[in-house]
């Protein structure tokens, strides 16, 4: 698979002005729960796509015999054509308090 670059301004991986991030694919296993679906493991490194970004813990991960993983799904909830939670005019607020859960209150049951 190939590098994919993403703004890292949006996981409060770096600031605004200089926000490029790219994640490199590091490993790929079938989705048990979806047909022909993949799970990819990430790596997230800097736009060079050599060096390890300050927030990539698996760069280093080898060097930790007590490790521990855990898996984080991401998904999104639309109503109306627009992501739910979202304003019917205008703009939502400024991403940060919404980036990880928009309409969190509405949704919470699902996702857990």
């Amino acid at each position: 698979l190939p590098l994919w670059g993403f703004d890292g301004s949006s996981t409060q991986q770096a600031e605004g002005r200089s926000s490029d991030c790219v994640l490199k694919p590091v490993a790929i296993y079938p989705d048990p729960a979806r047909t022909n679906g993949a799970l990819v493991m990430c790596e997230v490194m800097m736009p060079d796509g050599v060096t390890p970004h300050a927030s990539n813990a698996r760069a280093t991960i080898l060097d930790d015999e007590d490790a521990w993983f855990g898996f984080e799904q991401e998904y999104f909830f639309y109503q109306n054509g627009r992501p739910l939670g979202f304003p019917e005019q205008g703009y939502p607020a400024p991403q940060g308090p919404y980036y990880t859960g928009v309409g969190y209150s509405n949704v919470g049951d699902v996702a857990r």
